[in-house]
């Protein structure tokens, strides 16, 4: 009988076909690295964009001039300092005053100066190099809204102080039943110093405010029964020499009694706390004895019994939160945009 075929004629087709399937895992392991190179690159680019973005965002909402000053120069110095090789390109940062807006673009930047991206192994296939960019935007301003501790002060209280407590800084805000302090709302039943707020129902010891609405009040010498658990972390943070910086909103008219009291807020201040005493009983709601209390001392500390206050300092403060659109209170608004 004769075979049909030869079983010899296969010899030797492993080897080629092994090289040629060599040539393309290397070809995209090759691929795979400069990929690999092109997103950390963009990484970088991104981190500065978004770290110049907000730097520059802060410094306009402190002070128009720097607003007005080469934005390029100072984004320069964000995105360089995000890069591992210390070299990126401002392509455009541009702020807008008015908006109250930054945008940032970098570009990627070889050593040598060189605006793009150089890449190793595309080059077998005649790419060596790409551009790569990253976009920022910040916006900047006075909060409009928050949402914190159930406590607003007047407007007639807020004193912004330096940044280093003095004793001409630090304010003891006071509040008897009926006897306004440093307020002009004068002969109101609501206390004009500072006021509880309305607990949040499903948030304890929280209370919702935004700019331009009124805020029911929370009647009563003694604050809600809810905030224990956070006043009682506040005096451990001064007891460890740390400090408690909390932001509150800002009232400018107080009406009605009681239940029916209302707040008219109109921005947000924040208060670096160094005492307070909030209720007759002692615990976390009384924090004023100079004995124990960081930086306090006999002339500050409330009387006790009937006397509520609080003691600190107003500072200048910026959040990543509340939008903005408040009134200009020390207490700034920055934030990324995109």
């Amino acid at each position: 009988m004769q075979r049909i075929g030869a079983r010899g004629s296969e010899r030797g087709v492993v080897a080629p076909m092994t090289a040629l399937i060599m040539v393309f895992l290397l070809g995209m392991s090759a691929f795979a690295i400069d990929v690999a190179t092109m997103y950390s690159e963009h990484a970088q680019l991104q981190n500065g964009a978004d770290a110049s973005a907000l730097a520059i965002a802060k410094q306009c909402s402190k002070s128009p001039t720097a607003c007005a000053a080469n934005q390029s120069a100072a984004a320069a110095g964000y995105a360089n300092g995000n890069a591992l090789d210390a070299h990126s390109n401002v392509l455009s940062a541009v702020a807008d005053a008015t908006a109250g807006t930054i945008d940032v673009t970098l570009q990627a930047q070889e050593p040598d100066g060189s605006n793009h991206f150089s890449l190793q192994f595309a080059k077998a296939i005649g790419i060596s190099t790409t551009d790569i960019q990253a976009s920022a935007s910040a916006k900047w301003g006075y909060p409009s809204s928050g949402k914190g501790f159930p406590l607003a002060f007047s407007q007639s209280c807020w004193n912004l102080g330096p940044a280093t407590p003095t004793g001409g800084d630090v304010q003891k805000i006071t509040w008897k039943p009926g006897t306004p302090s440093c307020t002009n709302a004068s002969g109101l039943t609501i206390p004009g110093g500072w006021g509880w707020l309305d607990d949040a129902s499903t948030d304890p010891c929280t209370a919702v405010t935004s700019v331009g609405n009124f805020t029911t009040s929370n009647p009563g010498n003694n604050p809600p029964t809810t905030c224990e658990t956070i006043l009682q972390g506040w005096k451990n943070t001064l007891l460890a020499g740390g400090t408690v910086k909390v932001t509150f909103p800002i009232f400018d008219t107080a009406s009605g009694t009681g239940n029916t009291g209302v707040f008219h807020i109109v921005g947000y201040a924040t208060f670096s706390i160094w005492g307070w005493h909030f209720g007759n009983s002692s615990g976390p709601y009384e924090f004023r004895d100079s004995a124990t209390d960081p930086g306090m001392n006999a002339s500050l500390a409330c009387s006790g019994g009937n006397d509520r206050c609080i003691i600190g300092q107003f500072v200048e403060y910026t959040t990543s939160t509340g939008g903005s659109g408040g009134s200009d209170f020390g207490t700034d608004s920055v934030s990324l945009i995109k």
